[in-house]
């Protein structure tokens, strides 16, 4: 469903008013939510959203100097709170916060999820590639360079092996 207001992109916020007995619904993209003033919805924080409800802060330790996403209006208190980013702008305005929480809690900030059975040859080698090259790293680190020798043998091997074919 598009945005009502622009137009242009999907509606991601649902807004249902019953006034006197007559409902009303509109269905904005989060960008025409923001500038409507629903952006606490957009931040997964219920303190938020009866506050943009009622018009005030009901959220004491909320400071209001903190700084804010400016599209979903989400502060890094409120994604500490709630565990999770307002929006995909939460990322690059929190950037260098959210990514030493995450180094801290999941020890990369990369994410590197399993490679599916059914995955082409091709990217099956550039996962034992990288994981071959995160081994020789480490063992480098570690200074076990009998085993990092070794490591890197392998890397080269696979290497030659993907040039001639």
């Amino acid at each position: 469903m598009m945005c009502e207001q622009c137009g242009k992109n999907l509606a991601t916020t649902h807004v249902h008013t019953v006034i006197n007995g007559v409902s009303t619904q509109k269905n904005l993209c989060t960008y025409c939510a923001v500038a409507d003033g629903y952006a606490g919805l957009h931040s997964g924080n219920l303190m938020n959203m009866l506050s943009t409800v009622f018009g005030e802060s009901l959220d004491a330790h909320s400071s209001s100097n903190e700084k804010r996403c400016s599209c979903c209006g989400a502060t890094f208190s409120d994604i500490v709170e709630s565990g999770r980013a307002g929006c995909a702008d939460c990322y690059r305005v929190f950037g260098p916060q959210l990514m030493s929480s995450l180094q801290r809690l999941h020890g990369k900030t990369k994410h590197v999820g399993k490679v599916p059975q059914s995955a082409s040859g091709e990217l099956k080698i550039a996962a034992c590639l990288q994981k071959l090259k995160d081994e020789l790293a480490n063992a480098v680190a570690n200074e076990e360079f009998e085993n990092a020798a070794k490591l890197r043998d392998q890397i080269k091997q696979i290497e030659a092996g993907e040039k001639h074919e």
